[in-house]
């Protein structure tokens, strides 16, 4: 499902507009991505968890030359999914 898929879904299912559903989807994308940005987690009860995850610092290496390197740390966005949507998919 792609985001313009999942635009018209909203629209279908919420008796909205497609503008008005873009407008809805965008906003709580950027809600979630605002928030994992400041290091917070989003919670939606029944669907899942989308947190932020720290990646240490670790050894690596180019795979066109071979040589070593070290893979710097970051930060990845995480998403961990609720018991409901477990069994859902299951």
């Amino acid at each position: 499902m792609t985001k313009n898929d999942l635009i018209a879904l909203v629209a279908k299912k919420a008796n909205l507009t497609n503008k008005a559903s873009r407008e809805a989807v965008t906003h709580f994308l950027n809600g979630v991505r605002d928030s994992l940005k400041r290091g917070e987690k989003v919670v939606i009860t029944g669907f899942g968890t989308f947190s932020v995850r720290k990646r240490a610092q670790r050894p690596g290496r180019n795979p066109k030359t071979g040589e070593k390197i070290i893979i710097a740390a970051r930060n990845a966005p995480g998403f961990t999914p609720g018991k409901t949507l477990k069994k859902a998919v299951k």
